[in-house]
């Protein structure tokens, strides 16, 4: 019987450590899950440079897809799960009670909120297995587990998170519609998730974005998966690009680029009078090349914040991911060992690693 975990803890920027951990006592209300794969983003390489600090040595991963190998009787009620359940792990955790966790924001959750997460609990807090860089994870009563089908493969299914947050981030906060045309900056795996969610909505006409070298296979999967137009900002001017496209500007412009200082400028030029625009995902800077705010105020553009995703994102995300719909099976995908992670994260953070979708599977 396994009684220690294995798990990489992030010491100080640039320093995983491969540590062991004992296997906590479950009781009625918590569950155990042995991880199958942990997807990588953006957050990830940040925290491990050290750009989002953490609260002291943590167990990186929130977006983690497991097996529930042990779970007391009132928590499998709870998450309507069993043991020997595919389950993805969601990276807030809800105290269930609070005014915001009842009105369905736990993501501003009063006991838990954005310095609770998985994945950024330091591992002084027991029993420590809080994060997806691990051979096991601790589900607390204040977890909430997603179910994945038994059909759905474990390394894929990783992608719940970043297509769930395609569909809160471009369709459920901006509330697009049939119809709408919608710009996309960025062709990272969270800007294919977006293109995917406006086209379910309905979308009439899509327009994803990229920059560079880097980018051009990106945009490439960008039209595999159904834009109607893919831009290189390089060399091409996006404005004139869809204006000439579709003879109008964008009703909802999505931006989802990384540490990128002059995509919001782009943003609002983008958009048309009373569009919506969603920043999304942690800059990591300040600041924004080109922007002109007095063009906000003209257009008088309604500007939206969207902080993390939510369950039913998720479960909708799970949904599609099994039905195939989408060429997701195709993308780049880099899958490594425990002891390959601090490698991969430092390729990631110098913008050096090409794959689309990258993971940890802590049983290679």
């Amino acid at each position: 019987m396994i009684m220690k975990a294995k798990a990489l803890v992030l010491k100080a920027p640039k320093e995983l450590v491969l540590e062991e951990f004992d296997l906590p006592t479950i009781g009625d209300d918590d569950a155990l899950i042995e991880v199958e794969a942990c997807g990588l983003c953006g957050t990830d390489h940040e925290q491990y440079s050290g750009i989002l600090p953490t609260g002291g040595p943590t167990i990186p991963g929130h977006e983690t897809v497991g097996r529930v190998t042990e779970i007391g009787e009132t928590a499998s009620k709870r998450f309507n799960v069993k043991c020997g359940d595919l389950v993805a792990v969601e990276v807030f955790q809800s105290c269930r009670q609070c005014d915001n966790c009842t009105n369905n924001d736990y993501r501003h959750c009063k006991e838990h909120g954005i310095f609770d997460m998985y994945g950024f609990i330091p591992v002084s807090k027991a029993p420590g297995l809080w994060g997806g860089y691990a051979t096991h994870l601790y589900a607390s009563k204040d977890a909430m587990l997603i179910k994945i089908p038994e059909s759905l493969d474990p390394q894929l299914a990783t992608l719940f998170n970043p297509l769930g947050a395609g569909i809160r981030w471009a369709v459920e906060v901006p509330e697009t519609k049939k119809g709408d045309i919608v710009a996309i900056l960025g062709p990272g795996i969270r800007g294919i998730a977006g293109l995917v969610a406006t086209k379910q909505a309905g979308a009439k006409f899509v327009m994803v974005t990229g920059y560079g070298e880097r980018d051009r296979k990106r945009l490439e999967y960008a039209k595999l998966f159904g834009a109607d137009l893919v831009v290189d900002t390089q060399t091409q001017d996006p404005v004139k690009e869809l204006r000439s496209a579709t003879g109008q500007l964008a009703d909802v412009v999505i931006d989802v680029t990384a540490k990128s200082t002059a995509a919001f400028g782009q943003s609002v030029n983008l958009c048309k009078d009373g569009g919506k625009i969603v920043i999304a995902g942690t800059k990591g800077t300040t600041g924004a090349e080109n922007l002109s705010i007095d063009s906000i105020i003209y257009k008088e553009l309604t500007i939206l914040g969207a902080l993390g995703v939510d369950y039913n994102s998720y479960s909708k995300a799970v949904e599609i991911l099994d039905s195939n719909e989408f060429p997701f099976d195709q993308l780049s995908r880099l899958s490594i060992g425990l002891n390959d992670a601090n490698n991969l994260l430092s390729e990631l953070s110098e913008g050096k690693q090409d794959a689309l979708h990258c993971l940890i599977n802590p049983k290679i």
